[in-house]
């Protein structure tokens, strides 16, 4: 697996994150390459200001922090986390995080995008653009050429401006863009729906996780979700929207709740919408962390779990198991770990190996998924 991306007689070393010694995935791909090649052929002016969306690890910021002002968005904590140790690492140039729930940067000279995999967020993204940047500035987006379909390009138009298409080039293909759409519609941040046969609704930011309507095997969780757990602690890992919290707060008034995603935009609708069903005086924490990094051992009494298959555009299972070892790691002696996923996924092999065979045993199970509960 390549760390070393070498372009225009320079060299940087880049690594995904957390670093891990078995790494299989790059942490830049040809979309990167294709932009830096692009960019290097405008022969800017240094000192301008980049805006950089959606920087998977960091290798753009890397790049352009050399001559340039760089200001990079992302929805994702992990993205921030490898764009700071890519910087340090190859000694750059200071540059600034922000959320894509955060306003556009003032005074940017030229954006950079990696497009989102989700649509909503894609038109989030362009609508803030579109209020915020001069006609001059140009926009670059660049994707998978598979991935950029004319759906795609009419949203650019839409809620943008002015776009065409590159060539492709490595099986990937650029978006240039300019702000001068007119007539463009409002974009509400949040799409707010109500959770069928529950008692609450749920706010979803843009790139939440099945923003627009309840993804199965978290309905199917709902139903199997503990009842009298008294004042015990309880972790919400990867908690999107936070639909499990709020169900477990209704069941257990007095539980001591924390949930935790890699999304800025999920952990904000989450504690919107416990605030919302629970009440202002119910207590809670939600912490945008890479699974549960920096949490102290045996601290919690049950986990739930509801693990992605996927980190940014890379399928991958390494983050369940990531999880299920941390919540390992955080439970008491005699704690539980109540995961959630497809049948097909094999999760209860992997728990096995970690809590012993013994310990593992299925609350539920249908068609499509199934409901294991690991005791520590």
């Amino acid at each position: 697996m390549k760390t070393e991306l070498t372009l225009h007689e320079r060299t940087l070393s880049l690594h995904r994150f957390p670093k891990r010694s078995n790494e299989t995935l790059q942490a830049w791909d040809a979309g990167d390459e294709y932009l830096i090649n692009h960019v290097e052929e405008l022969a800017l002016p240094p000192q301008q200001h980049v805006l950089i969306l959606n920087d998977h690890c960091g290798a753009l910021s890397c790049w352009f922090s050399k001559q340039h002002k760089v200001t990079m968005m992302s929805d994702s904590f992990i993205s921030h986390q490898a764009t700071k140790a890519n910087l340090l690492a190859n000694h750059a140039d200071e540059v600034r995080l922000l959320s894509t729930y955060d306003a556009i940067p003032d005074n940017v000279d030229l954006v950079l995008v990696q497009l989102p995999k989700s649509n909503r967020h894609l038109v989030w993204q362009l609508h803030q653009l579109r209020q915020s940047l001069p006609e001059s500035v140009a926009v670059i987006a660049v994707n998978k050429a598979k991935e950029i379909h004319t759906s795609t390009l009419k949203l650019f138009e839409k809620h943008l401006g002015q776009t065409k298409t590159s060539l492709a080039w490595k099986k990937h293909r650029l978006v240039f863009s300019q702000a001068n759409a007119t007539s463009v519609p409002q974009v509400s941040p949040y799409t707010r729906w109500q959770v069928d046969q529950h008692d609450f609704w749920l706010n979803n930011l843009p790139n939440v996780y099945s923003g627009e309507s309840l993804d199965l095997g978290a309905r199917f969780m709902l139903e199997h979700l503990p009842k009298d757990l008294g004042d015990k602690k309880v972790i919400d890992l990867g908690c999107g929207n936070g639909v499990l919290s709020v169900k477990l707060g209704q069941l257990n008034p007095n539980i001591q709740l924390t949930c935790v995603d890699e999304s800025f935009m999920s952990i904000e609708s989450a504690s919107k919408n416990l605030t919302e069903a629970l009440g202002n005086n119910r207590e809670f924490r939600c912490v945008a962390n890479n699974c549960l990094d920096g949490f102290s051992a045996a601290q919690a009494d049950l986990v739930v779990c509801n693990p992605p298959f996927h980190q940014q555009q890379a399928i991958t299972d390494h983050i369940a198991w990531q999880m299920f070892c941390d919540a390992k790691h955080v439970l008491n002696n005699g704690g539980q770990l109540l995961v959630i996923g497809n049948r097909h996924l094999g999760y209860d092999g992997k728990l096995t190996r970690l809590f012993g065979k013994t310990n593992v045993k299925t609350v539920a199970a249908n068609k499509k998924f199934v409901i294991l509960q690991a005791t520590k």
